[in-house]
């Protein structure tokens, strides 16, 4: 996915300030941030959306959820709650096609969100 820029990040051809690696994912904060923290969660292997996701892709998911909460402890929200989100097609708030997982905080979060 030479064109994807999350693929870019994943292969260091564009910059970003790495909040979080691990051999699966890689996180850094949102650069249009929605909230005092908003970090995005994404995996190394290019996924097009969590519709696309496959059976053999279960523990990846669970992967990132797993990276999200240590996002969150190392941001310092875990006692005051964090939001994790995932937007999904067009109609769903997805602007970068590439899975990712956005980790929201730092502020009281409104219900219902959109």
């Amino acid at each position: 996915m030479n064109e994807c820029l999350f693929c870019k990040i994943v292969a260091r051809t564009i910059p970003a300030a790495l909040v979080y690696e691990d051999d699966l994912v890689v996180a850094f904060d949102d650069i249009n941030p929605q909230a005092p923290t908003h970090t995005l969660v994404i995996p190394r292997k290019h996924v097009v959306s969590i519709a696309e996701l496959q059976e053999l892709d279960v523990g990846l998911l669970g992967h990132l959820m797993l990276a999200g909460n240590k996002i969150a402890k190392f941001k310092g929200i875990t006692d005051t709650g964090y939001r994790f989100v995932v937007n999904t097609g067009a109609h769903g708030g997805q602007s970068v096609f590439h899975l990712h997982l956005h980790v929201l905080g730092g502020r009281h979060m409104a219900w219902p969100p959109g």
